[in-house]
């Protein structure tokens, strides 16, 4: 596998190629976005897509217990124009699939790793124009914590990625090539740092579910 970015578990640096373009932000008017004039794209037939996803952590070999020890895996993909993007796993839901249970396959497809949800991050929600349609894109996100396995991109049915990396939590909102999973990943941080029993369940395996009685 080619690619400009290191693999595994090697030190992680920004590859040198061209900064990649920043993503939609949270809610948009798909009036902005769209690639056809606004009354051609009116006339589009609307489809919602659902996805599902986030961030699979593991504590960094080495780094002291702290909010900031530990690592996300990260996807490296070629937009259209050829430039990289870093971006979190995700994609649609399959069948009769919860979101949380599209979120675990997809990062396990795309990353080799098998995590287990600890977190409820939020939705992203957000048009755009296709040649035929508008749509309609709603994106669930939570935090996993890594539990086995190994990073490979070989067994993604897709293909779309060049390579899957880990970087470090707290470098991860200046990688990430989108706002919005810019934001989701300063919000994961805060949320490790704010708990100290979803910190220990990442680190020593207990799970974190949330529940209305737990916040």
């Amino acid at each position: 596998m080619s690619t400009p970015a290191p693999a595994g578990d090697r030190p992680i640096g920004r590859p040198d190629v061209p900064t990649p373009p920043g993503g939609a932000p949270l809610r948009v008017d798909p009036s902005r976005v769209a690639t056809a004039p606004a009354a051609a794209a009116a006339h589009l037939p609307v489809v919602d897509e659902t996805s599902a996803g986030g961030l699979v952590l593991r504590p960094t070999p080495g780094f002291p217990s702290t909010p900031t020890g530990f690592d996300a895996a990260v996807l490296l993909r070629r937009n259209r124009s050829g430039r990289i993007e870093w971006c979190l796993p995700k994609g649609h839901l399959e069948g009769l699939e919860t979101p949380e249970e599209a979120a675990i396959r997809e990062i396990r497809e795309e990353t080799g790793i098998h995590g287990s949800i600890q977190v409820d991050l939020g939705v992203i929600d957000y048009w755009f124009t296709g040649e035929d349609r508008r749509v309609h894109k709603v994106v669930h996100h939570f935090l996993l914590r890594a539990d086995g396995g190994s990073l490979t991109v070989e067994n993604d049915p897709d293909g779309e990625a060049e390579d899957v990396v880990w970087v470090g939590l707290h470098d991860l909102p200046a990688k990430l090539s989108y706002p919005n999973e810019q934001r989701l990943a300063a919000v994961a941080a805060e949320r490790v740092g704010s708990s100290p029993e979803l910190l220990a369940a990442l680190r020593s395996g207990r799970s974190h579910l949330e529940t209305p009685d737990h916040p």
